[in-house]
């Protein structure tokens, strides 16, 4: 996995990423970002039996300035992954999702997942994807009901990322009519097995002992990646070193009870036929953990990936397909994510946002 020479690498680079943290004051501009924490139900010590606990969710608002439009997207993010997936803190002019979209004019939420970033910290063993989903699903209501952004939306669009992308998968099935589509990124619904296998064990350790990490009091099933292992899992050699750097920097924890049972229920099991909204997946073409002999997936282009994914959903998802060339499995963060985000905007457009 190469993970000592990436870790050299990925400690030389942090030193640079204040110089280039801030956004210039022109591309800041014509948007608004805003922190808003709502309230959201957490899981009992006993899944299905014990009744769910008070927690709070945070997430990330950003919206052009002026009138707010109407539709809003539902930004949720991968394991060992928070919020700042969406808004990296490292030339946010070229690699930030959300600010790109505001000054496209897109409205979008990107939250912290329970467990993650500034959210509630549950215990690991709970956190199975029937609690992601229902906490989902409450923060769908929230902005329907103008919480966020004081503008209730008639829209949802729900996108994930990764692990993230499994979540939103089965929240859109258990729970329809509660978003008008669905985008799922850096996922295949055949994960390349010996890879994730490799990697979370030369890739993983418990929070407890990450020297970033460790003082958060997490339990000992709530795993982050070893310093160093993020550039050999989540990307390819089409990504910045100092993106991967501020990756690093910026990393979090998932629960390993949790990211089991979404990698059975919400990526393996063909939860997706029961979406029956549209539906957009992109990947990129060089994912080593979703795409390649080993994941019996050819990401070399829409193309070839479609006939083996459209399986996967039925005529009302209207699978609208996109690989990202020579990008790896953080898609969003490589040199070319402009081109993903064009495209993820050319399908928003049917949705009138």
């Amino acid at each position: 996995m190469r993970l000592l020479p990436k870790l050299t690498s990925s400690l030389l680079a942090c030193g640079l990423l204040m110089a280039g943290a801030a956004a210039p004051p022109a591309f800041a501009a014509a948007l608004t970002c805003s922190e808003v924490t709502l309230p959201v139900t957490a899981p009992g010590l006993i899944p299905l039996l014990s009744p769910g606990m008070p927690a709070v969710l945070r997430g990330q608002y950003c919206a052009p300035n002026g009138a707010a439009p109407k539709t809003v997207q539902l930004l949720v993010h991968g394991g060992t992954y928070n919020r700042a997936y969406w808004d990296l803190p490292y030339q946010p002019e070229k690699y930030s999702y959300q600010r790109d979209m505001a000054k496209h004019g897109y409205a979008s939420f990107a939250v912290d997942r329970l467990g993650a970033g500034r959210s509630s910290k549950p215990l690991s063993i709970p956190m199975m994807i029937d609690a992601e989903a229902l906490a989902l699903h409450e923060v769908v209501g929230h902005l329907r009901a103008g919480r966020v952004g004081g503008t209730a939306f008639s829209k949802v669009i729900m996108i994930g990322h990764s692990v993230g992308s499994g979540i939103v998968s089965y929240a859109a099935a258990k729970y329809k009519g509660d978003v008008d589509g669905v985008g799922l990124t850096g996922i295949t619904h055949l994960p390349a097995v010996p890879v994730l296998g490799v990697g979370a064990g030369l890739g993983l350790h418990p929070t407890l002992l990450d020297p970033l990490l460790g003082n958060r009091g997490s339990d000992p099933l709530w795993f982050a990646t070893r310093p160093g292992a993020r550039g050999p899992l989540f990307y390819s050699d089409n990504a910045d070193p100092k993106v991967i750097a501020a990756d690093e920097a910026t990393k979090d924890q998932v629960s390993v009870p949790g990211m089991g049972t979404v990698a059975v229920f919400g990526i393996i099991l063909p939860v997706t036929l029961g979406i029956d909204v549209p539906v957009f997946q992109a990947v990129g073409e060089k994912d080593i953990l979703f795409c390649g002999p080993l994941a019996l997936r050819d990401c070399s282009s829409a193309r070839t990936l479609r006939p083996q994914e459209a399986p996967y959903y039925n005529a009302k998802a209207k699978l609208d397909l996109y690989v990202l060339p020579k990008a790896g499995h953080s898609l969003g963060l490589h040199y070319n994510a402009d081109a993903y985000r064009d495209a993820t905007r050319a399908w928003l457009q049917q949705f009138g946002a």
